[in-house]
């Protein structure tokens, strides 16, 4: 007897064939239908859908047949039709598993749609990547586009360079940080623009110690009498070394000028210089939403265009670059009370811009760099987004109790009341502090001589003339005298303490 969907299929062996011993299958003795799948396929298939068969032992496929008649087992097999049973009432393996197109695809559907769904989110997630790349390539390039690179000064520099000071202190940084008083371009709305022009308006030597745990910005008033060297001209021709107000220098001879008067008058090696010009200033004060002053008399200069309440306030764009430019709407309008001035102001945006609604917003962030980077001119070493954030980055950790601001040792000029000179050995002093990477110590205007006469009676126990040196005391001569002290600020006082 055949199975009811056909005649049993021709054995793959000669009809005469010896046959295998028959294997445990069903109890009523039927063999499963020719033509059907390995039995091991079965059996998963059986497994998935819950046949109780699963367990039976394998056969051999397409040789098994209920009977070893010649004339039966030659006759080829129909195909089979799917859903019939055989006699055994056991669904045969198309009935296992369903029509073709129906239950036999759910699973493979499944499966392709779990593919498919993976397939569009790595797609959407790639995108994503991508656009944020992209994005992100796009601000980097245009950032980078801002900056400005002084290639005159680099080489102007490289001709002098047998008479520039050696560096002292590996890994310690020197900057030269100038900002133009030129009326040209954007800048026209401060001033006449007398054919492109400029002087150093403010001019800050910045050091950064070599283990970055502090920072010292020294203020050189513009108005100083220096010793200026013979400097190349914009035209190709060349200036003589003479004794001049100190800001010319950049007015003849740029940003090499300045660098090589700076080296002169301080021994100190200037690694590099950054430009920033007003329209710069006061847009980067608007990036961070502006910064607060505390003034103790109201302000009113018609020249800096200046009108200010006493009081706590925040100053932005305009009024901040006015603040800092005005001499004379505040005290008897020197211009060493202006450095004192910018000095705080600068120590208030410092501390502004490490504050982590800057730093840790990208929101925030962009706009500060954007300003920047559009106000800066910088030598070839830091003409990078790249280089400058690996000096910002190495800035990032300093306390901004360690960031001190002062101006140098200086009096009025002996033969001008107008103008300023050096107070010695101070000056010196201070200079060889920077050069060595050595530590300064900054205070108040008003606690400057009460510091300096602790600081004399502290060297003068460690030199052995209190009256409690013991003879087994350490060598007073080995211990390392205590920080100049010299009037100024931190970043962490700020305007308002």
């Amino acid at each position: 007897m055949t199975d009811s969907a056909g005649t049993p299929p021709e054995p793959e062996e000669p009809a005469g064939a010896e046959q295998p011993p028959p294997s445990d299958g069903p109890a009523t003795g039927e063999t499963e239908t020719a033509g059907e799948p390995h039995p091991a396929d079965e059996a998963d298939e059986a497994d998935e859908t819950g046949d109780t068969t699963k367990n039976a032992e394998p056969v051999e496929p397409a040789e098994t047949v209920e009977s070893v008649e010649p004339s039966t087992a030659a006759e080829p097999a129909e195909p089979v039709e799917t859903g019939e049973t055989g006699e055994t009432g056991e669904p045969n393996t198309a009935a296992e598993t369903g029509a073709p197109g129906e239950d036999i695809d759910a699973p493979a559907a499944e499966a392709k749609g779990r593919r498919h769904w993976l397939r569009w989110t790595a797609l959407g997630v790639s995108v994503v990547v991508l656009a944020a790349a992209g994005t992100g390539w796009w601000f980097y390039r245009k950032l980078d586009g801002n900056i400005q690179t002084d290639t005159t000064a680099a080489h102007e520099l490289d001709k002098y360079e047998h008479d520039r000071p050696a560096a002292v202190v590996h890994d310690a940084q020197n900057l030269l940080l100038i900002g133009s008083d030129s009326r040209a371009g954007s800048n026209s709305a401060y001033g006449r623009d007398d054919g492109g022009s400029q002087r150093s308006d403010t001019t800050i030597l910045l050091h950064l110690a070599a283990d970055r745990r502090s920072a010292t910005a020294v203020s050189l008033p513009r108005d100083l009498m220096a010793d200026i060297p013979a400097c190349g001209r914009p035209d190709g021709g060349s200036t003589k070394a003479q004794f001049a107000q100190f800001n010319s220098a950049f007015e003849i001879g740029g940003a090499a000028c300045t660098i090589r008067t700076v080296e002169k008058m301080t021994g100190v090696r200037i690694d590099h210089h950054i430009v920033v010009d007003f329209s710069g200033f006061k847009d980067m004060v608007d990036a961070v939403d502006g910064v607060e002053v505390c003034l103790k008399d109201p302000v009113d200069d018609r020249r800096a265009h200046l009108k200010l309440p006493a009081g706590r306030q925040t100053l932005r764009g305009e009024q901040a670059l006015g603040f800092v430019r005005s001499r004379h709407g505040f005290g008897d309008g020197s211009d060493t009370q202006r450095m004192d001035r910018q000095q705080q102001f600068l120590g208030s945006l410092v501390k502004k811009v490490q504050s982590n609604g800057v730093l840790l917003n990208p929101a925030r962030l962009y706009p500060v760099l954007d300003a920047a980077t559009k106000s800066l001119t910088t030598d070839p070493g830091l003409n990078t987004l790249g280089d400058l954030y690996d000096l910002v980055r190495s800035m990032r950790d300093i306390p901004t109790e360690n960031i001190h601001f002062l101006t140098v040792p200086r009096q009025p000029y002996v033969y001008d009341g107008n103008r300023d000179e050096l107070v010695q050995p101070d000056a010196d002093r201070l200079f060889k502090q920077v050069r060595d990477d050595l530590p300064i110590k900054v205070v108040a205007a008003t606690d400057v001589e009460k510091a300096k006469e602790k600081e004399k009676a502290k060297e003068g126990t460690e030199k052995g003339d209190g009256q409690d040196n013991k003879p087994d005391d350490p060598d007073p001569s080995s211990s390392p005298s205590a920080p100049p002290v010299y009037s100024g600020t931190d970043a962490a006082s700020g305007m308002c303490g």
